[in-house]
C-alpha cells in the first residue's frame, strides 16, 4: 500500500430501522445540517435514478485537523435499504461502501473506505502523518455516529418539550473558509 492510500473501517450501532438510516445517508444534502462537525457544504449536481444510483454529489468537508478538502462522489450501487457504494475523486479518489443490517431495535452500520489521498499537502507528508490523518478520520466517523443517533432522536421526538432536550449535533473545530464564511463576513 502506498504511504498516501489509506484503508478505513467504521462500525456504528444506533436505535433505529435500517429504512430510517438508508433514508438519512442518501440525502446528501442534509448532511451539514445533522453532521456539521465534517460536512461543511454538500451540493448535489446530479440527481441519479430512483434509486440514487449515479447522484453526483460535491463536498466540502473537514475533521478536527485544520485543514479542508474538497471532493465529489458518485453512487455506483444501491442496496436499499441495507446501503449503497460510492466512488469518490477530488482531494481523494477512491470507493465507499455503506452496509446497514438490522439488529433488532439496533442498526449495524458498517462503512468500508478506501483512498488514496491526493491533495498535495496529504500525498506530501502521509508518508510521516498517515497516523494522524487517520486519526482524523476516526474522529469524524465518531461525529458522525453522535449526530446520527441525535438526528434520529430529533425525528422520534413527539413533544416540543422532548425536541427541547435533544442537544444539537457536535459543529467544526475550527472556524472555516468558504462561502459561509466569506458571506458573514460580508455582512450577508
Amino acid at each position: 500500500m502506498a504511504t498516501n492510500d489509506y484503508h478505513f473501517i467504521s462500525r456504528w450501532r444506533v436505535e433505529g430501522t435500517v429504512n430510517e438510516v438508508a433514508d438519512l445517508l442518501k440525502e446528501a444534502a442534509e448532511l451539514p445540517r445533522w453532521w456539521p462537525s465534517v460536512y461543511l457544504e454538500v451540493e448535489q449536481l446530479e440527481p441519479g435514478d430512483k434509486e440514487g444510483v449515479g447522484r453526483v454529489v460535491s463536498l466540502y468537508t473537514k475533521g478536527w485537523l485544520p485543514y479542508t478538502l474538497r471532493w465529489q462522489f458518485r453512487v455506483t450501487e444501491s442496496r436499499y435499504p441495507y446501503g449503497f457504494s460510492l466512488d469518490a475523486w477530488g482531494d481523494f479518489d477512491g470507493r465507499g461502501v455503506w452496509t446497514f443490517e438490522q439488529d433488532g431495535p439496533y442498526v449495524n452500520i458498517i462503512y468500508d473506505w478506501r483512498i488514496r489521498a491526493d491533495k498535495p499537502m496529504l500525498r506530501a507528508f502521509s508518508f510521516m502523518l498517515k497516523p494522524i490523518f487517520s486519526a482524523n478520520h476516526r474522529w469524524a466517523m465518531e461525529r458522525g455516529e453522535e449526530s446520527l443517533k441525535l438526528e434520529l432522536a430529533r425525528r422520534r421526538a413527539s413533544t416540543p418539550e422532548e425536541l427541547s432536550k435533544i442537544p444539537p449535533p457536535p459543529g467544526p473545530t475550527f472556524p472555516h473558509g468558504g462561502r459561509h464564511k466569506k458571506a458573514a463576513s460580508d455582512g450577508a
